[in-house]
């Protein structure tokens, strides 16, 4: 139905309007010009600001010498135990200080695995069996690598340190680890 039908159907009297109410085929020229003019608009680019994730001390961890039972090191360390926090490990974080560490502290016995995905440092990754003796190593693991970085052998636990540090400290299959959470 046209325009002008409608108006003299509703008893509107349309004598001199047409500069008014323009034809429906005008409208729609006029709608998609408007459109295309918008639509060509330049987006701006959105900055996301993210916080900076800062190491929280939820406790200590202590390695032994496995022959000697000298202690070899101490470190303090953020846990992670819940599901996000194993999934999210270290990463979006720029850097870790030496005398830090994660330990992942799994609800099951059984072979992990990690990566590196969103990780901007390179990490040691020290697997734990159940008596949290040192049972395999990922070590000098590339930032942001998604390959799967497996525990080798069953495990309860894995503590991230700084990429380097295993061979530093001398780190060996059968270390000990005693940790405390606060």
């Amino acid at each position: 139905m046209g325009l002008s039908i409608w108006f003299k159907k509703k008893g509107c009297h349309l004598e001199g309007t047409s500069r008014v109410f323009p034809q429906p085929g005008k409208i729609v020229v006029y709608l998609l010009f408007a459109l295309a003019i918008f639509s060509c608009k330049e987006d701006t680019k959105r900055v996301i600001k993210t916080e900076v994730v800062k190491f929280t001390k939820e406790g200590t961890l202590t390695i032994y010498k496995a022959q000697t039972d000298s202690v070899l090191v101490d470190l303090d360390i953020e846990i992670a135990e819940t599901d996000y926090e194993t999934e999210t490990g270290l990463m979006y974080r720029k850097s870790m200080d030496e005398n830090q560490g994660m330990l992942f502290i799994f609800p099951d016995i059984r072979q992990h695995y990690f990566h590196m995905k969103n990780t901007e440092f390179g990490l040691d990754i020290v697997f734990l069996d159940e008596n949290q003796e040192i049972a395999s190593f990922q070590e000098n693991t590339e930032p942001f690598n998604e390959k799967l970085l497996p525990s080798q052998v069953p495990v309860q636990y894995a503590l991230e340190i700084n990429a380097g540090l295993s061979e530093k400290w001398l780190l060996e299959v059968g270390d000990k680890v005693v940790f405390t959470k606060f």
